[in-house]
């Protein structure tokens, strides 16, 4: 979403644009904050606020949707310059960023699953579950409490992750932020709360500290400006007044129709990434797999070294090391398609690596020895009689690379890659449907993984009859 304006009703005059596009990072699986709706577009209180404040206080913006913890990542890594997230503000954020006067003040109900009589109190939670997701008022309280009333928790990253366990049966009740948790019962999200709201904190916008304070100077005219006109009344009540959206009553099969253009777009993404890593993981690949075979004790160390280093650091660890850790230690922003590519690049470059090096040394010595003693330069013999022989042992390799790398793209979502699965979890958070999106999003995965498969088992046949 970029937007750009010129539009000024509010009552503080609005400088002129620096020409600066400010990046907003949010959690668009956070409704009725901010969420996706059927036609791709971000909406929700946080989105609409930002929109009318950025129109009144003419400035351009851009969002970039992220996870709540991965947002935060990003202010504090300088990757983003805001963000609007639901974010209460707590002692311990203010420590960290300056956020701006409260734009919404929250509190905490709990939630049970709809047709659950046995949990009236929160006396009754004793010696068991209650699920919360992190970095929100609910989990604050209910970390409060829990050693009171005897209940383990349960973290999870996003709502409906949290709904989903409450309505299996795996934790008996969740604690959620008032105005979502009651969003979520409208919407039919399977829950109903059981508990009179606990007074909580504000919701306020941030930036880091030091930076951007001419953006919160704005933003905070801005929301001045739109209570002053009774535009900031005229949004909350948009998704939670008495007019606020019903929910629709739609098939399954209507349901998944709707779902699939955002999907089908995901699939092309994690396509896209897959192959582009892919492609860079092979150069690495070659480079270090001949390296790896060189008679060169220090070739060979240097390339024993990357493997070892991207073999044995987990993906979602090196995803957020590379998107989060380097920008923050070095002073710099990197584009999220980078950070990703680079992530699988590494990762799957190090596997490559191995394959490479296992293919060549598959082949009998003797026949190195045989061609060098016919006379032919190492370079020759390699090229000429290993490297096609080992590339026969080598394919069925690559094939299970190919699929692992696919596949490992899902994980890449932690750190806001909109791919298939990340597809997937923006659709459940409107809808709260996990059954029938999961089911689409694993059929799509198994119909792509089965043709690439068997695309390449025919690559593979072939070579193997010259």
């Amino acid at each position: 979403m970029l937007t750009g304006l010129s539009g000024w009703t509010g009552g503080v005059a609005a400088e002129p644009s620096s020409g600066k596009t400010y990046v907003i990072g949010t959690d668009i699986t956070f409704a009725p904050f901010e969420f996706q709706d059927v036609n791709g577009k971000f909406v929700g209180i946080d989105m609409d606020l930002l929109e009318a404040i950025a129109r009144d206080q003419n400035f351009k913006y851009e969002v970039k949707p992220l996870g709540f913890n991965a947002a935060v990542q990003a202010l504090e890594s300088g990757q983003v310059d805001g963000v609007i997230a639901g974010m209460s503000i707590t002692d311990e954020r203010k420590q960290k960023f300056n956020l701006s006067e409260p734009y919404y003040d929250s509190g905490v109900v709990m939630g049970i699953k709809e047709n659950n009589d046995s949990i009236k109190s929160y006396e009754d939670l004793k010696g068991k579950k209650v699920a919360v997701k992190t970095g929100t008022e609910g989990y604050l309280f209910a970390e409060s409490i829990a050693a009171e009333y005897g209940f383990k928790i349960v973290p999870f990253d996003e709502s409906s992750q949290m709904y989903d366990d409450v309505k299996t049966g795996n934790s008996v009740a969740c604690f959620d932020d008032y105005p979502v948790l009651r969003y979520g019962v409208e919407q039919n999200n399977g829950l109903k709360i059981v508990t009179e709201m606990e007074k909580g904190g504000s919701y306020g916008f941030a930036v880091n500290k030091g930076k951007n304070q001419e953006l919160m100077d704005k933003f905070n005219t801005g929301l001045a400006n739109l209570k002053t006109s009774g535009e900031y009344k005229t949004i909350l009540g948009k998704y939670l007044g008495e007019d606020s959206s019903a929910p629709v009553s739609q098939s399954r099969w209507g349901l998944v129709q709707e779902s699939l253009p955002a999907l089908l777009k995901g699939l092309g993404k994690t396509l896209l990434y897959t192959i582009v890593s892919l492609f860079f993981a092979f150069i690495l690949g070659l480079i270090f797999g001949f390296m790896k075979v060189s008679r060169n004790r220090f070739l060979r160390g240097v390339a024993t070294v990357f493997v070892d280093l991207f073999r044995g650091i987990p993906l979602i660890v090196l995803a957020f090391f590379i998107y989060f850790g380097i920008p923050q230690a070095l002073g710099f922003t990197m584009p999220l398609f980078l950070a990703a590519i680079l992530t699988l690049s590494l990762n799957a470059g190090a596997y490559v690596t191995e394959i490479i090096r296992g293919g060549i040394q598959s082949v009998d010595r003797g026949q190195m020895e045989a061609a060098r003693s016919l006379g032919l330069p190492y370079r020759k013999a390699m090229m000429k009689i290993i490297i096609p022989q080992a590339i026969r042992v080598m394919i069925p390799a690559f094939i299970n690379q190919l699929v692992i790398t696919l596949k490992d793209t899902s994980i890449l979502s932690a750190i806001g890659l909109v791919e298939l699965t990340q597809s997937g979890k923006i659709i459940i958070a409107r809808t709260f449907a996990s059954f029938d999106i999961w089911l689409v999003v694993a059929i799509m995965y198994l119909v792509v993984i089965t043709v690439l498969t068997k695309i390449s088992g025919n690559l593979e046949g072939r070579v193997r009859r010259g």
